[in-house]
């Protein structure tokens, strides 16, 4: 009728992602949400983009929600995918299936890494406090000797979180999380990351020091820079025996920061300690000591995001769709300009 408004059409958005690997992240209300901005194509997720029905989805996905399990989107899903414009991924990094040409053609993509980043840094501020403590030489001790006063004087050694010093490698989104939950604390945080000059890490709070200073300054050093080319090994044989004796090193990042030949040696010696959730390779061999030595507190990769803290991931990805349906700008839109250097 003329003069009546004429009604949006919504924009079609399908999921890829493992069903299996993406409990709690996309739930009922998230779901509801996305609804009310657009047309949900398929009630399963994609696991594969190839066969006749994945492409008779795709042909129609303007939003594109994707998460751990994901298939990888190239040119080939670009060419099957003409109305694609966003993609919203509910977990942290998208290398390990993007290709840049979707960067290249255009499409916006952004991703939930910073909700991921919020449970990591709550892993490393608990790993540095139990470490400063010695809590795992006090549970030890405790449960060899079977009573108490704890025996061994570990209590009156210099241990606890009192005027410690912390150092950070790498500003990242993980990193800078790592910074303000620390603020409470009577720390001195040190940071080393090339991209970070002197006078906005003092902005952060915290001195900038050389890889090699921050190595052999701090109580604890934890990591939290990307895996890239430059970064691989960069905690090497040299570097761990710059470390104080009986400090203690937190990789929450990614194995490949760290020589684990070097650090396997390190740690075996019982000079320093260590709390390691990345291994390199990421499942290390069952004979590998780092399963049983005292002095290391070993996890499976479990400091993101973990059953009901994944809903954050879904709740931010939904956040970006709804801004991206509105026209305004993504908040954690993926930037290709510095894709290279990202996690």
């Amino acid at each position: 009728m003329a003069g009546d408004a004429v009604p949006s059409i919504k924009p079609g958005f399908a999921f890829a992602c493992s069903p299996e690997r993406t409990r709690h992240v996309f739930l009922p209300e998230h779901i509801d949400r996305l609804r009310a901005i657009g047309t949900l194509l398929d009630h399963d997720p994609m696991e594969t983009f190839a066969g006749d029905h994945a492409r008779a989805i795709l042909a129609h996905t303007e939003i594109l929600i994707t998460a751990w399990g994901c298939p990888r989107i190239d040119a080939a899903t670009l060419a099957a995918a003409p109305r694609l414009r966003l993609v919203a991924h509910a977990a942290g990094t998208v290398k390990p299936f993007l290709d840049p040409v979707v960067l290249d053609a255009g499409v916006l993509v952004t991703n939930a890494a910073d909700a991921n980043a919020l449970p990591v840094a709550e892993f490393t501020l608990a790993a540095i406090l139990i470490s400063n403590k010695r809590v795992m030489d006090f549970r030890r001790l405790y449960r060899e000797a079977r009573t108490t006063p704890l025996p061994g004087g570990l209590a009156d050694a210099p241990i606890g979180n009192w005027r410690r010093t912390i150092g950070l490698v790498g500003a990242s989104r993980i990193g800078r999380r790592v910074i303000e939950l620390l603020r409470p604390f009577d720390f001195e945080v040190l940071l080393f990351d090339p991209y970070v000059p002197a006078d906005e890490a003092a902005r952060l709070g915290v001195r900038a020091l050389s890889l090699d200073e921050l190595m052999a300054t701090s109580d604890v050093v934890s990591l939290h820079a990307p895996a890239l080319a430059s970064t691989r090994h960069m905690i090497d044989a040299g570097r761990l025996a710059r470390m104080r004796d009986g400090a203690t090193l937190i990789n929450t990042a990614r194995g490949s920061l760290v020589d684990p030949a070097a650090l396997t040696r390190e740690l075996v010696s019982g000079r320093i300690a260590a709390v390691i959730d990345v291994t390199e390779p990421e499942v290390l061999p069952a004979d590998s000591p780092l399963y049983d030595l005292p002095n290391v507190f070993l996890t499976p990769h479990i400091a993101g995001a973990m059953g009901l803290e994944r809903a954050r991931l879904g709740a931010l990805v939904v956040e970006e769709v709804e801004r991206f349906c509105r026209g305004e700008p993504l908040r954690h839109r993926v930037d290709p300009a510095s894709y290279a250097l990202q996690a």
